[in-house]
């Protein structure tokens, strides 16, 4: 999902966007309050995260400015040094959702993030994901196919429930090393594509079983269905079940 981050001090932020996409989020980073509305004006979010102390803007006016603009569908996680932690009363009273205190914990912010998220978008976070013969339980980390257990490693599994969370998407190379090494390196390229080689193997991915895992030459890959028998729009997603 679409996060954005608030946060002027730039380590800080390099490190809360590589927690973030690790997770498959995909993370926009402003450094000033400013900057922070202006992308709102732009384009869409799922979730806000957001310094207490913006450099150009007090907290508790941003976020009552938040809450006039979007209302209260769009989840907003305060950061806060402990100092300010009476402070916060009164963004929470203005409509914040929750805060975290720094210094901040890999675990404990993936898992507030997912808890937010979870509450505001319940439809997308069900714990099980059907595409026409693949059944993913990500809970239980496990993965079937026509109903008979198909094991995968680690990467391997968070490639592939990321791919399928995302049918019909193009995800640029770059984008899924992100994701699922939670590196920036070149060296991983060969890594993805090993992956992929694998995945299209193990999960026999082949018109038989209605998708297809394509290469788009100079920019990523690409999960697609084929024909109608699965779903009758052309850029179709992946169902939860029920």
């Amino acid at each position: 999902m679409r996060i954005a981050t608030l946060d002027n001090e730039p380590h800080e932020m390099r490190w809360i966007r590589r927690m973030l996409t690790t997770i498959g989020h995909e993370c926009h980073a402003f450094a000033t309050g400013q900057s922070l509305l202006n992308g709102l004006r732009a384009r869409s979010y799922d979730l806000l995260l957001i310094d207490w102390r913006p450099p150009d803007l007090h907290g508790s006016q941003l976020v009552e400015w938040l809450r006039e603009r979007f209302g209260n569908r769009m989840p907003l996680l305060l950061l806060a040094r402990q100092r300010d932690k009476s402070d916060l009363i009164a963004s929470l009273l203005a409509g914040a959702d929750d805060f975290m205190l720094r210094p901040l914990g890999r675990a404990e912010l993936q898992a507030r993030v997912h808890a937010l998220l979870r509450r505001a978008y319940p439809t997308r976070f069900d714990n099980e994901l059907v595409c026409g013969p693949y059944h993913f339980n990500p809970v239980a980390r496990t993965l079937q196919l026509h109903e008979k257990p198909v094991q995968l490693k680690h990467r391997e599994y968070e490639l592939a429930l990321y791919l399928f969370r995302n049918v019909g998407r193009l995800l640029p190379r770059e984008h899924l090393i992100r994701t699922v090494w939670g590196q920036d390196l070149a060296c991983k390229s060969r890594s993805l594509d090993t992956h992929v080689s694998r995945l299209r193997a193990r999960l026999d991915l082949r018109p038989d079983n209605g998708l297809v895992l394509t290469s788009v030459y100079g920019m990523g890959y690409r999960l697609e269905f084929l024909g109608n028998e699965l779903n009758d729009s052309p850029y179709p997603t992946a169902t939860a079940a029920e």
